[in-house]
């Protein structure tokens, strides 16, 4: 049981956790407060939010709907593992749930089976919505599970809390099915072992940073977060490249400092390259690349032709990413061509 955190002391938590942090519009002052209590906070409760896409989650969770105002939870968790800030305070995530599994929370013990629907959670915990269809085949990529573990700890450490006050919507009461996809008890494993240590910055990633000097102009309608994924790179890393202090205001014309592909990689040729079936060096180089990711559907090859074969070792491949459905076709986009890093053939 404890007093909730400052807006202050919760960047503070997750940024020592090693959490890559985006702060949403006025998240700061945006709450339900006035429909009910807020604290004493008691844990955590992790969410997935059926949904696909960045920036149409966090959009979704900071906005809400006409039946259910926002903000929908205190942070979104993206695919990438960054943690976009939507909520300071009491916010419609959790909802009713059974008090037996409240009191286990507070006694740091195991949840029994949710039965009843007796006890406002809005009021006793943190809640964070993962992006993730929820279906059981949109794939958790390392990144976001790492995140969830990071900002799951970064809650316990600050509150002096165990691994025990975190817990899935689905263990708070039995008309939720949320999260899907792994277990919350491998979750709470994990948590544990991080809290045996003292914080550490997440791993190096290959390439951890794309190299700079690239520029993007800004369209209308475009948004940070769409610009990043379209970059394959996140809206953290361009509010650092631009020195932007407000991720919304954007406007045609506006020039933006984006990464750039590696001078040792094939840049991205276009998704027209691709669907006229080309013959090409280049096929059979990110072919090379695809099998060497374990992304192979190949019975013969890869070659210098387009083929079947190419696409559906590349929808592998995007599968891997963490895309799904129509995002995850086999057709070649920009943030998944940059990722597989093809060496040049030319």
């Amino acid at each position: 049981m404890a007093t909730p955190l400052t807006a202050d002391q919760f960047v503070a938590a997750l940024e020592a956790e090693g959490v890559t942090v985006v702060e949403t519009g006025d998240w700061r002052e945006h709450n339900r407060n006035h429909k009910g209590a807020w604290g004493p906070v008691n844990g955590v409760i992790i969410h997935h939010t059926v949904t696909s896409g960045t920036a149409s989650s966090v959009e979704l969770c900071y906005d809400g709907y006409e039946e259910l105002p926002g903000p929908l939870c205190h942070g979104v968790i993206a695919k990438d593992g960054t943690v976009h800030l939507v909520g300071n305070g009491r916010a419609n995530h959790a909802g009713s749930g059974d008090g037996s599994v409240l009191a286990a929370v507070v006694d740091e013990s195991a949840p029994p089976r949710p039965t009843s629907d007796d006890t406002d959670g809005n009021a006793h915990f943190y809640g964070f919505e993962c992006v993730n269809l929820g279906d059981g085949d949109d794939p958790w990529p390392a990144a976001q599970l790492e995140a969830i573990e990071r900002v799951s700890a970064a809650l316990c450490r600050a509150h002096g809390w165990s691994s025990a006050s975190v817990i899935g919507h689905k263990e708070w009461t039995a008309t939720k099915i949320d999260p899907v996809g792994f277990e919350m008890a491998d979750l709470r494993s994990a948590i544990a072992s991080r809290l045996g240590a003292a914080p550490q910055e997440p791993a190096a990633q290959e390439p951890a940073t794309p190299q700079t000097g690239a520029t993007y102009t800004v369209q209308a309608g475009d948004t940070l977060f769409a610009v990043a994924e379209s970059h394959g790179t996140t809206a953290a890393e361009l509010l650092s490249l631009n020195d932007l202090a407000d991720p919304d205001l954007l406007h045609p014309g506006q020039e933006l400092n984006v990464p750039a592909a590696g001078n040792g990689c094939e840049p991205f040729p276009g998704a027209g390259f691709f669907r006229r079936e080309p013959r090409s060096p280049l096929v059979a180089a990110m072919g090379r690349r695809l099998v060497a990711e374990g992304c192979s559907a190949y019975a013969q090859g890869p070659g210098d032709q387009w083929t079947d074969a190419d696409r559906a070792s590349y929808a592998l491949w995007q599968r891997k990413l963490g895309f799904g459905g129509s995002d995850a076709d086999g057709w070649p986009g920009r943030t998944s061509w940059d990722a597989l890093r093809v060496p040049r053939v030319s």
